[in-house]
């Protein structure tokens, strides 16, 4: 029987329940009027709002919003009257704890086939545990497998993924490692990956400091789980021996008249960022426009995201002065609403945006341009390769990589040392220096500096375990900035963390 909503406790309450029974259950049907549709968790919405409870969620036309004015959960079903005099009903389709029990099981499963296999590499060890990584979020399991193996000499640390995964999340899977290996009493670490993360996995294991390097061992394992193969471990002269492209020359970018007009709306928040295929505008790091030459003619798409954007003319010109002034209203040191998706949205290019204009505002020794935002040591994006946040050169000649982070980020260590071997190896064969990245200015024979930058309260707890774990050669400073960074960038702390 449908309960009426007719009181703001009853309203809270309803609210609550249906919270906890959206929870519990990753999929729903969703039937109204003979159409039924699948809907993620995700993709419904319950809310109060002025003492009502509202109800959001996608349907074949879009999101719609709706009061909610009474309902019902008979175990079964849950059914909701509608404003309008308008009913669905949501049919729970698999529950979100059986779903996480049957991934749990099967990690658990790969998880102990791994500490089988690694009992038989080393002849009289048992295994004394083996369980899961911590999950992401409570309650879910983790991606990575842990055993200990007992020897007659002591303990050693095993793990590996339990999951499929890419080169790009190496710096998450050895952060996890390092981190789990220095709360234990062990003698060795063992880390056991498949051979698509093996060569990104050594590329930094060289990077760690002497010691700790000495006691990892890697093993390569088959996806039946039936074979490891032990690697040795890179030296630090094979990364400088490894191949690399030559950055192509840098040509002088040059603003086109729109790009400008549209800098002019506001100088001190829209920058431009160039590319081959033309500009992008930015403001304060959020792209919302995008100038191209189409058959000698520039032209301006605008809009947030690829599927919103649209060509600027005189039927959407009203849309183009909407936008810029929610930009100008949402995304701003001063604005009001900072739940707003404006001001939300891609914080770490917002501070960049500010560094590009002032870099000196971080080091009064960093020259203030050439300064190269986004910058990719290898062409074409390949797998795992990430953006340097920026690469920067100081008044001495030293190269600097900045690395940006705004929320707690356990993989900063580790991304900060990674850019720096990939600048190092194009600094000693000289491609930097060809490619003129820094106009004539000379590059000095010396290793880069790597700055890892984060306001005060957003360092991970485990930033200085892991600064720790890198080698000395490589210089790396920690630089706490103001929390209110938005305002004006300052730095309250800095520091060599290695």
């Amino acid at each position: 029987m449908l309960q009426s909503l007719t009181t703001p406790a009853q309203v809270i309450s309803a609210h609550n329940e249906i919270l906890l029974l959206l929870r519990e259950y990753a999929e729903w049907l969703f039937v109204s009027d003979s159409v039924s549709e699948s809907l993620r968790r995700d993709e419904i919405e319950v809310v109060v709002a002025q003492g009502r409870l509202l109800l959001s969620c996608w349907t074949e036309k879009g999101t719609r919003l709706w009061r909610v004015v009474a309902w019902d959960w008979n175990g079964h079903l849950l059914e909701l009257e509608l404003s309008r005099r308008m009913r669905i009903q949501l049919i729970p389709r698999t529950s979100a704890k059986a779903i996480t029990a049957t991934i749990r099981a099967a990690r658990q499963m790969r998880c102990e086939r791994l500490a089988q296999l690694a009992a038989q590499v080393h002849f009289g060890s048992v295994v004394e545990r083996s369980g899961l990584s911590r999950g992401t979020k409570p309650g879910q399991p983790g991606r990575y497998a842990q055993v200990l193996l007992k020897t007659r000499r002591g303990r050693i640390a095993v793990t590996g993924p339990v999951v499929s995964s890419k080169p790009a999340s190496v710096d998450a899977f050895l952060s996890s490692s390092l981190l789990w290996f220095h709360r234990k009493s062990v003698q060795q670490l063992w880390l056991i990956v498949s051979p698509e993360l093996l060569k990104p996995l050594l590329y930094r294991l060289v990077l760690l400091r002497p010691g700790l390097k000495e006691i990892i061992k890697v093993f390569t394992v088959d996806d039946d789980l039936t074979l490891l193969t032990e690697t040795p471990n890179f030296e630090k002269e094979d990364l400088w021996r490894k191949r690399l492209a030559r950055f192509p020359p840098v040509a002088a970018a040059t603003a086109s008249e729109l790009s400008l007009a549209i800098v002019a709306e506001a100088p001190e928040a829209i920058d431009i960022v160039h590319s081959r295929h033309g500009e992008t505008l930015r403001y304060f790091g959020l792209p919302f426009a995008r100038v191209r030459s189409l058959l000698g003619r520039e032209k301006v798409w605008f809009g947030i995201g690829r599927t919103n954007r649209r060509l600027l003319d005189e039927s959407t010109s009203n849309d183009w002065h909407n936008l810029l002034n929610d930009l100008r209203e949402h995304r701003s040191a001063s604005a009001l609403d900072h739940r707003h998706a404006f001001f939300r949205a891609a914080p770490e290019a917002w501070l960049e945006s500010l560094l590009r204009r002032d870099i000196t505002k971080l080091d009064p020794g960093l020259i203030i341009a050439p300064l190269h935002a986004q910058f990719r040591t290898a062409r074409g994006a390949k797998l795992g390769i990430r953006p340097i946040d920026l690469l920067a050169l100081r008044q001495d000649g030293r190269l600097v990589v900045i690395e940006l982070k705004v929320s707690e980020d356990r993989e900063h260590v580790l991304q900060g040392s990674d850019y720096w071997r990939r600048v190092e190896a194009h600094r000693r064969r000289g491609h930097i220096a060809r490619a003129k990245l820094f106009g004539a200015r000379t590059i000095r024979d010396e290793a880069p500096l790597v700055y890892l930058v984060a306001p005060t309260l957003r360092v991970h707890p485990a930033f200085q375990t892991l600064a720790q774990c890198i080698s000395s050669d490589i210089e790396i400073y920690r630089f706490d900035i103001n929390e209110d960074w938005r305002k004006g960038v300052r730095v309250m702390r800095r520091e060599r963390v290695n």
